[in-house]
């Protein structure tokens, strides 16, 4: 069963860092890697992996970004309305594009945005364009967004009211 699971998602590597902690003994390397996983059709997941070596850090950001996938509402291959994500110094603007447009973005929001299964978006980053920062941000706009029929259920309206 778990196998089934893991082979539904894509993978990409984000980021893969050296890092180094100086001791008494002398710096000790190890790397840090950042990943995302998505199926395409709406869900999406990063996880950070930190380990000695570079395999064993990829192996583990990949297991933390499948563990907090979530799902986002999309709207005929965009998304449904424009929203801004900020994580950090990073604010991230996202807007719906016609049929035909592609992905205009950069960064690691355009990775994290094929994953999802966009097809169609426009997006601006202001401030910081660290991919760490750039990723959390796009995930968490991604996370606020809502169709015409989420805001009209939970409001306990009818589409056409929301739409007015």
């Amino acid at each position: 069963m778990l196998n089934r699971e893991d082979n539904q998602y894509q993978e990409k590597l984000l980021k893969i860092s050296r890092v180094s902690k100086t001791t008494k003994g002398g710096r000790t390397i190890s790397f840090s890697v950042l990943a995302a996983v998505g199926d395409g059709e709406g869900k999406i997941g990063l996880g950070l992996g930190k380990a000695n070596g570079v395999p064993d850090a990829i192996r583990k950001a990949v297991a933390a970004a499948k563990k907090n996938v979530v799902k986002v509402s999309l709207k005929n291959n965009t998304i449904p309305h424009e929203i801004t994500g900020k994580w950090g110094a990073t604010t991230l603007w996202m807007a719906p594009a016609y049929e035909g447009t592609g992905v205009i973005a950069g960064s690691a929001s355009r990775e994290i945005l094929e994953l999802v299964g966009v097809h169609d978006i426009l997006t601006k980053i202001k401030g910081s364009r660290n991919k760490h920062n750039v990723a959390k941000a796009t995930v968490e706009a991604l996370k606020l967004l809502r169709t015409a029929q989420e805001i009209a259920d939970l409001r306990g309206l009818e589409v056409k009211d929301i739409l007015s």
